[in-house]
């Protein structure tokens, strides 16, 4: 395919400069919003008077049905072509003739794919957005059905304090709601429209801006064209955003894959969500969740791209800008593939509430209950961790728990105690009595979760 920019040039390119310099093989994964981005244009040229409305809406009516016949697979975008933007002009002249040389009036590929780069991650975060809400939506309903399934809770990866699965699901729902907002943001503040920057320095030709970016969804106009053609901001806070969520899929496949383990044994995935050893016919392997977790490296990876690229580049636009597409489609791709998969895994998910009872109560996580036993009857917080401290070292020394010892065993460190403290000490009272706001007792983490239902998931259901 000749260059559209060959007129400058008295050689042709060399095959392995075209081929390094060539971005058709990612970049036509934009055809939608290229022509998209195209048409709008064409109709603000036959607007604006600089091309006729009757060549602006044959030209528009052309683009469209170039989309379609990609979308059917009537027309293959062709490889040798040096990106989407030159491939789709090029067709539209195969098909128009000289009319179609006209679409580039007033444009350059530099607003063209800056332009393109938005709508493409606009419509991503919308999906993405959908599929957190997907995921908040399971992990509430897992907390629904586990308000009184007290477990351990961890600090080091040491058995701490009693919680429930629900309050434990719920610290995930905020995490992803969170990295809901983050995504909104980034939105919002990519919603600028480059189109009609030109290059770098708009043109002579009497273009109305405000029309393309109305046209377009935008919510106005990029403010400065050198800004509007050199800006990648946005394709760093998505990426941003995007490892943030990977982290914190990350995170919660960590868990996952350690409570499957026999140590553990809190949860089995079902068999449709794990898989098996080659050797050893025993095996039952958590492989999603790994896969996610070594994905986190690799949206972290798109993040550093970004950021390396961007950090040594004058205004405007330059050619390093190019490996943003690559960064930012592996960022959404990978994103939305464990998001995909995650959901489904955890919703067949079998908790194991017998276990999880078990640990708690052979990991002394009701010693601080035990020690505010104690406070409330006078002693100050001290002295009553001093003797919880030597109580638990006596049930080490015993193999027995907290609610185990005698009552003389208590009374030999404190006459405070007396019969009431194995209620105190019973790890379901133990929980109940945590209501403050953000805690594990079941009536806070019921309100918690009726505060998720009301926001982020309200008028929402899965499509």
């Amino acid at each position: 395919m000749a260059k559209l920019w060959k007129g400058r040039f008295s050689k042709e390119l060399d095959e392995r400069v075209n081929d390094f310099n060539s971005s058709i093989s990612f970049d036509s994964a934009m055809f939608r919003e290229d022509i998209t981005g195209s048409i709008a244009h064409v109709m603000m040229l036959g607007k604006q008077g600089i091309v006729t409305q009757d060549e602006a809406a044959k030209i528009a009516k052309e683009l469209a049905a170039i989309s379609d016949d990609i979308e059917d697979g009537k027309l293959a975008i062709d490889p040798e072509a040096e990106d989407i933007h030159m491939f789709v002009e090029e067709e539209l002249t195969k098909r128009l003739g000289d009319l179609g040389k006209k679409l580039h009036t007033a444009r350059s590929r530099n607003d063209q794919v800056a332009v393109d780069l938005r709508i493409f991650l606009r419509k991503r975060i919308d999906e993405i957005v959908g599929m957190l809400r997907k995921l908040i939506a399971t992990l509430v309903s897992i907390a629904e059905k586990n308000l009184h399934t007290v477990m351990p809770g961890y600090t080091h990866l040491q058995r701490a304090q009693p919680i429930t699965l629900a309050h434990h699901m719920m610290a995930y729902v905020e995490m992803f709601k969170r990295d809901m907002t983050r995504m909104f943001n980034c939105f919002r503040l990519l919603n600028e429209c480059p189109l009609g920057s030109g290059a770098l320095a708009t043109t002579t030709y009497p273009i109305d801006r405000e029309y393309t970016a109305k046209m377009l969804g935008f919510d106005a106009p990029c403010s400065n064209s050198l800004d509007g053609v050199s800006d990648r901001d946005y394709c760093v806070e998505f990426c941003a955003a995007a490892a943030l969520t990977m982290v914190h899929l990350s995170r919660l496949s960590e868990e996952i894959v350690a409570w499957c383990s026999w140590e553990f044994k809190f949860v089995e995935l079902d068999d449709a969500y794990a898989t098996g050893s080659s050797i050893m016919p025993q095996k039952k392997n958590p492989d999603i969740c790994e896969l996610i977790r070594g994905k986190t490296g690799r949206e972290i990876g798109d993040l550093t791209t970004m950021l390396t690229m961007l950090k040594g580049l004058p205004l405007a636009y330059n050619k390093d800008m190019q490996e943003d597409k690559e960064a930012v489609f592996d960022s959404v791709k990978t994103l939305k593939q464990c998001l995909s998969i995650i959901v489904p895994m955890l919703e067949t998910a079998r908790f194991n509430k017998e276990n999880m009872l078990a640990a708690g109560k052979r990991g002394f996580i009701n010693a601080t209950d035990c020690a505010d036993y104690l406070v409330k009857k006078g002693m100050p917080f001290r002295d009553a961790y001093g003797v919880v401290g030597r109580l638990v070292a006596k049930c080490v020394q015993k193999g027995a728990t907290l609610d185990e010892l005698s009552l003389d065993d208590y009374r030999a460190e404190s006459e405070l105690f007396d019969e009431d403290v194995y209620k105190a000490i019973d790890l379901i009272e133990c929980v109940k009595g945590r209501k403050a706001i953000g805690g594990p007792a079941p009536e806070a983490v019921q309100k918690h979760i009726d505060k998720i239902k009301e926001t982020v998931l309200k008028d929402w259901s899965e499509q």
